[in-house]
């Protein structure tokens, strides 16, 4: 699907929920840091490729000190193993791992990292205008286990202005056996999947029909929104090649909401840890459920009725 092909790499044997990657159709991700002065270059390449990989370009201590903050908050709640470097991020043997969103609040140098200096500078350039992060901060806090299932942000987060992108920053360092993203390579120009998928809202339901049969999400229904869960079957069916990569901190990946992505399974002993932010021009409509001090998130309060 991509003209310009990025440089093919002997990458090991890698998985996404329990599936090997077909390394005939598996790539290294590009790094675009050659075009951070030309914003033109940076918007042709996210069209086309449907993502831009910013080696180095946020501030590494910047990037540590957050994660040394989540860490030693995490250890302090018993989310650690008790004894070990908070740093290296192991899990407590006496808790099962969750989802742990309240772990960042109040984290200064996240919000820094986040939402202020280079990122907002970055935003502002490549969107045109005066850029506006979302409220809501998806925080990953990623086990040992398997990845997460191929799906488009559009579908969660599709109410206000399809000129809307995800910020995807490793808090910390990513290597193969931790687990990062992946990315199907133009899978952002794919018109019949915008057409298809791209028009589904998770948070819809049918009230005309009885309560057993109320979803509006189609054939995507009993998968929460994801395209489901083999990647080889994603990719045969979209076209393109998954591309990944190890990350360092202070290294940005960033891509559209129509940009299908997943993750590899984490295979080693530590959390992976990641942030993902919305940005989008503050001038356009805003999705209302990322959005205030409380947003409203997936709760019954973003439910949208309509007639199917």
């Amino acid at each position: 699907m991509v003209s310009t092909m990025p440089p093919q790499l002997d990458l090991p044997v890698l998985h996404s929920n329990g599936y090997e990657l077909d390394p005939d159709h598996l790539g290294l991700m590009r790094d675009s840091s050659d075009l951070l002065d030309d914003t033109e270059g940076l918007r042709d390449r996210m069209r086309e490729e449907g993502y831009l990989l910013l080696r180095g370009y946020l501030d590494r201590n910047l990037t540590m000190d957050a994660r040394r903050v989540l860490t030693g908050r995490m250890m302090r709640e018993g989310l650690l193993e008790p004894g070990t470097d908070p740093m290296e991020a192991i899990p407590s043997k006496a808790k099962k791992p969750g989802w742990y969103p309240d772990v960042v609040k109040d984290n200064e140098p996240l919000h820094q990292l986040l939402r202020a200096g280079r990122m907002m500078t970055l935003w502002d350039r490549f969107l045109g205008g005066p850029s506006f992060c979302f409220d809501y901060t998806w925080f990953r806090t990623v086990a040992p286990g398997p990845g997460t299932n191929p799906h488009c942000d559009v579908v969660y987060m599709g109410r206000g202005t399809r000129n809307l992108f995800t910020a995807w920053t490793p808090i910390g360092s990513v290597d193969f056996t931790t687990g990062g993203l992946i990315i199907l390579e133009g899978s952002n120009r794919h018109q019949r999947l915008r057409e298809t998928y791209g028009e589904m809202d998770v948070d819809t339901f049918c009230t005309n029909r009885p309560p057993e049969s109320k979803s509006a999400k189609g054939q995507w229904a009993k998968t929460g929104g994801a395209l489901g869960k083999n990647v080889n079957r994603v990719r045969k069916s979209i076209g393109g090649r998954w591309m990944t990569a190890e990350f360092d901190p202070g290294d940005l990946l960033i891509f559209t909401i129509n940009t299908i992505h997943a993750s590899l399974d984490n295979r080693s002993k530590s959390f992976r840890f990641s942030s993902d932010t919305r940005y989008q021009l503050e001038s356009d409509p805003k999705d209302e459920r990322w959005i205030g001090e409380n947003p409203i998130a997936h709760g019954e309060a973003g439910k949208r009725g309509l007639i199917c």
